[in-house]
């Protein structure tokens, strides 16, 4: 494992601010921020560079293989997401394919992951944002949501909270994904992906 010198990775969890949102499903990204923040044993500080809450440190055993890593739940409004990432993105010198988003999919079944290095945004608005603000080309650590039951709008279902079936999961799934980034982060995507892409 080489040492990590040079820029830190910028990893990004995807939701909507204020206590109406938290336990959204659209807010997974959110979830496993915090949960990744516990693990950094910090917490989040309003950034001076943007509209964003940070928390500065590094994954992995003090030493060599550690991985500087600058956390980042955006402020904004999820499909305005592009503007304080880039701008943190900017204020770091991250280069795009160290910036990682965490964020809910639909098109995967509830508590599947995916890991991939850009793509289309599939219609999420959050990665939406992101893209306009920065290009395709970061890393995603796609969190599956399942789709909507009957004719549920796609809108009220990521804005409705984990129903009481699936939260007796969530801690767990969520626990799984922010393994998923960690491993990203220190072996790469490819040995990321073969352990994580179930």
């Amino acid at each position: 494992m080489t040492s990590d010198s040079g820029a830190p990775w910028l990893v990004v969890g995807l939701g909507n601010p204020g206590p109406g949102y938290a336990a959204n499903r659209h807010n997974v990204g959110f979830m496993v921020a915090d949960l990744l923040a516990g693990r950094m044993g910090g917490s989040f500080k309003r950034a001076a560079k943007a509209q964003a809450q940070v928390l500065e440190g590094r994954f992995g055993a003090p030493g060599p293989a550690s991985r500087r890593v600058v956390l980042v739940k955006p402020a904004s409004y999820m499909n305005l997401s592009g503007g304080p990432v880039s701008a943190l993105r900017d204020f770091y010198k991250v280069p795009l394919e160290r910036v990682l988003a965490v964020h809910d999919e639909l098109d995967i079944d509830y508590g599947t992951l995916r890991l991939k290095l850009g793509g289309g945004d599939n219609g999420h608005n959050g990665l939406k944002s992101m893209t306009k603000a920065m290009g395709p080309d970061y890393h995603r650590v796609r969190f599956g949501i399942g789709r909507p039951p009957g004719r549920m709008q796609v809108a009220d279902f990521v804005l409705k909270d984990f129903s009481s079936v699936e939260r007796k999961e969530l801690d767990y799934f969520v626990d799984r994904a922010a393994d998923a980034v960690e491993s990203l982060v220190a072996d790469g995507l490819e040995r990321a992906q073969s352990s994580y892409n179930s």
